[in-house]
């Protein structure tokens, strides 16, 4: 019974997220509670979702204080230099902005954090897309798409979780699949490419003539551009593809414009900012402190150092404030739905079942069925749920088959692509809110992409030795 309520809530959540006849805070919360009731949870639901809420409280905290810092540091002027680099290579060309947009979100991963990429490749490129029509669907699924594929690195998370359940090295499972992490990285450069081509072709191009055109489309600022007579204006520049004015809002409420006259500019504190961040990003990786603590305190020192006066630091956090309730709020719903699954025994009950199904001519090929496995399994639940619930069951049965731990490490960690996509993961519900991008459509593009990145690493792992077949 739990086997089929577990699916069923699944497929029933599912289907009103993509038909979009629920917002994911309402599909997250009402459908798990509906089907915990129906598991005979009863009273003890409460106790369930408080527990996931427990547990997703310091990922809040995290995006809370991270959307205030990197906010702060877009308010005083930190990234502009870089959007001025991106706006000369990417120029009029839709596809230099889609695999700039690939390759910054596969160098900022490098931090391990999902969050952080998120907001900085989103900040930086957002009023590009804006400006020359590139639907910012295609922004959010190549950064999802590079920053999952990049979520292996040992200090991201779900290797390093990998190896804790099984008693192995980090490295020992990360270094053999470093060439998989290379064709994936490859594959996410030819989805780049493909949909950059495809933008192209829809839009056409734009001449920008003056590098001053660094405004979010919810700023409502003009600058200077040619491209369909606007002449320098004072119109919104147009493209090839469409017509219309670029300066409407879409709801990009975190990036409040990059308006090189802008008031909250501090020069002067130009590289103290830089120095802050780039404090934080080493520290964040020497992992000394919890991430949340570090958020923390760095967004206390860039209100207090930026914004002395307290009327000013207020306005700053009001600023980003639309963004932080609807983030925020998604993780606190969404840990309804991990408090349920796992409360009500769903998740071991799923993960049993299927191993029972598995027959017993396909043991020896246990390593290859993980890694299909841990498609499904780790983007309805979290990595912890999957790495230390379900990996040492199948781990352990895998070994009476001849198959080492450490196999079954690499085998399920080329999942995370995918897993990247859920909306159980807290950093794609804020890159989805920051691009203005609903999740649906989010996931009507990604989903068979992030599948086949994963596969392909997968298929890699076998072809090199890495991962038995």
């Amino acid at each position: 019974m739990l086997v089929a309520l577990g699916f069923l809530m699944v497929a029933v959540f599912m289907f009103l997220i993509m038909s979009k006849r629920a917002t994911p805070v309402v599909g997250l919360i009402a459908v798990p509670v509906a089907f915990g009731i129906a598991a005979g949870a009863g009273l003890g639901i409460g106790d369930m979702i408080t527990d996931g809420i427990k547990a997703l409280a310091p990922t809040a905290a995290l995006l809370f204080f991270a959307i205030i810092f990197f906010g702060i540091m877009i308010d005083v002027g930190l990234f502009d230099p870089l959007v001025k680099l991106i706006l000369r290579l990417v120029r009029n060309d839709p596809m230099r902005l889609v695999v700039g947009t690939a390759v910054l979100a596969m160098v900022v991963s490098l931090d391990g954090d999902g969050s952080t990429t998120f907001i900085i490749v989103t900040s930086a490129l957002l009023p590009l897309y804006m400006k020359l029509k590139v639907s910012p669907v295609v922004l959010t699924v190549v950064a999802g798409l590079a920053n999952g594929a990049m979520n292996i690195v040992p200090w991201g998370g779900p290797t390093v979780r990998a190896a804790a359940a099984l008693g192995i090295s980090p490295s020992d499972v990360f270094v053999p699949m470093i060439p998989s992490l290379v064709v994936g990285l490859l594959v996410v450069l030819l989805f780049a490419v493909q949909l950059g081509y495809s933008e192209r072709r829809r839009i056409g191009t734009l001449e920008l003539t003056d590098e001053r055109l660094l405004v979010s489309a919810g700023s409502g600022l003009r600058r200077s551009a040619t491209g369909s007579g606007s002449g320098g204006n004072g119109d919104a520049p147009r493209t090839g593809g469409g017509s219309g004015d670029a300066g409407s809002d879409d709801g990009q409420g975190f990036v409040d414009g990059l308006d090189p006259e802008r008031p909250t500019l501090r020069p002067k504190l130009l590289w103290f900012n830089a120095l802050v961040t780039v404090a934080l990003l080493v520290v964040l990786v020497m992992d000394v402190l919890p991430i949340p603590v570090l958020f923390m305190v760095a967004a206390s020192i860039a209100l207090t150092v930026n914004f002395p006066r307290v009327k000013e630091q207020q306005e700053a956090i009001t600023r980003h404030s639309s963004s932080i309730v609807s983030v925020v709020a998604m993780v606190f719903a969404a840990a309804v739905l991990t408090g349920v699954f796992q409360g009500t025994g769903m998740v071991e009950a799923m993960a049993q079942w299927l191993l029972e199904i598995i027959p017993a001519s396909l043991g020896p090929h246990l390593a290859v069925i993980t890694g299909i496995l841990s498609l499904p399994f780790t983007f309805f639940m979290s990595n912890d749920a999957f790495y230390f619930g379900i990996m040492p069951v199948l781990a352990e049965t895998a070994a009476t088959y001849g198959i080492e731990p450490v196999e079954m490490a690499r085998a399920s960690i080329t999942g995370q692509t995918f897993h990247m996509q859920s909306p159980l993961v807290p950093a794609i519900l804020l890159l989805v809110t920051l691009a203005g991008v609903p999740l649906a459509d989010h996931h009507k593009k990604v989903l068979w992409r992030a599948a086949l990145v994963s596969l392909s690493m997968l298929v890699i792992g076998v072809v090199l030795g890495q991962i038995p077949w």
